[in-house]
């Protein structure tokens, strides 16, 4: 059996987070925002949540798939042990705003547990761009969260 996968340096991950926000900028949001592609790459979208201490509007782009109508992603910080700031925000404010190529929707978040997080954990190996999932997990010493976005009905 091989070694686990090293998760790539924090550098080089918070490069390509200012890299991806300034591109978005740059384009108007013309690039950057995708969806995915069944088989082939996970999605890219902007997902808007509430600072749970500030109460401020905060952004960030997220990789993500589709299950039905839901958007699935996964709470991770460059695959830091440390939860992304924005999960912390869901948690506390489940309410948010996804902006997709087509436009914005609003969603309400929860974490799938049990069958839910074991059926969605095994599509998302069926995507390019995560990497090595389990092996890249198992350096968080803990389980990373999969968050399920539901659309609000309009």
């Amino acid at each position: 059996m091989g070694a686990s996968p090293k998760p790539p340096p924090r550098w080089f991950v918070r490069s390509a987070w200012l890299g991806h926000k300034a591109l978005l900028r740059l384009t108007a949001d013309r690039v950057g925002l995708s969806a995915p592609t069944p088989g082939g790459r996970f999605g890219m979208l902007r997902l808007r949540t509430t600072g749970r201490r500030s109460g401020r509007p905060r952004a960030v782009i997220v990789g993500y798939i589709r299950d039905g109508d839901r958007f699935v992603t996964l709470a991770m910080n460059g695959w830091d042990a440390a939860d992304p700031a924005w999960w912390l925000n869901l948690q506390a404010h489940p309410r948010a705003t996804v902006d997709l190529g087509g436009g914005s929707r609003e969603v309400t978040a929860h974490r799938a547990t049990g069958a839910e997080r074991d059926r969605l954990w095994s599509a998302l190996h069926g995507y390019q761009g995560y990497g090595d999932l389990d092996g890249l997990a198992a350096h968080r010493g803990r389980e990373t969260a999969v968050v399920v976005l539901t659309p609000v009905p309009a």
